[in-house]
């Protein structure tokens, strides 16, 4: 029951919408968002917390908007912008590519795409998650990077928050967070301005019955590892 009539714009990397939502969805959560800095977004947040519906939902009102002139929203200014998204990628065993492969593939289209002039929006669901953590933030880092220049916009959903510190000049960061009360877990699916600052992944393993052995040896290994990060990064 809630849809509006989007603005055009010819401002470039300039979005904004006012209680958007997923046309998919029964009992939607709306968000609101204000692009109008010349800057990209990375999202943050546990699984199932909202960060893939959220790009989904953007990609569809965008093509929503620029096709039958309708936004599921109450405000949506954006400018004309062509779409692509790496979101649902799966191997293609008939055609002997592995997830990874057809990962690489999908997001070198979009490199060739962002030499252009037309503007898009690229959307990205946890990059490169398909190898190891040092290779996947340095080469996530230099694509979102690439994928932003010009006129485009970029939406990243990622658990890497290394990148929230390697694009914060080109990038806002936004997140969702989980809510874990009598160890029950819930999510309120509403976008939070900034970097996601508790992780609750372990806490998650807890309250769904994990061996305690298995728990507590997480729990151990993940403050020796923020030690030493810690540790790292004074030296």
């Amino acid at each position: 029951n809630q849809y509006c009539t989007p603005q055009f714009t010819d401002v470039r990397k300039r979005l904004i919408f006012t209680d958007m939502y997923h046309p998919l969805i029964t009992e939607p959560v709306a968000n609101n968002l204000s692009l109008m800095d010349r800057k990209s977004v990375l999202v943050s947040g546990s699984n199932m917390s909202g960060k893939t519906t959220f790009i989904r939902m953007l990609g569809l009102n965008m093509l929503m908007a620029q096709t039958i002139n309708t936004a599921l929203a109450t405000a949506f200014e954006l400018p004309r912008m062509g779409i692509c998204s790496a979101i649902r990628i799966s191997d293609n065993l008939l055609n002997d590519k592995s997830y990874y492969l057809e990962e690489v593939l999908t997001i070198k289209e979009m490199l060739e795409l962002s030499n252009g002039d037309y503007p898009y929006l690229f959307l990205l669901d946890e990059l490169y998650k398909g190898t190891n953590t040092i290779e996947r933030v340095a080469a996530g880092k230099a694509v979102l990077a690439h994928l932003n220049r010009k006129d485009h916009l970029v939406f990243a959903a990622t658990h890497d928050l290394e990148l929230t510190d390697l694009l914060s000049e080109s990038f806002s960061n936004y997140h969702f967070t989980e809510i874990i009360k009598d160890n029950q877990l819930s999510f309120d699916y509403r976008l939070k301005a900034g970097i996601l600052k508790n992780t609750n992944a372990i806490k998650i393993l807890e309250i769904n019955g994990y061996p305690d052995v298995v728990v507590e040896e997480a729990k151990r290994q993940s403050r020796a590892m923020m030690e030493e990060k810690g540790n790292n990064e004074i030296a």
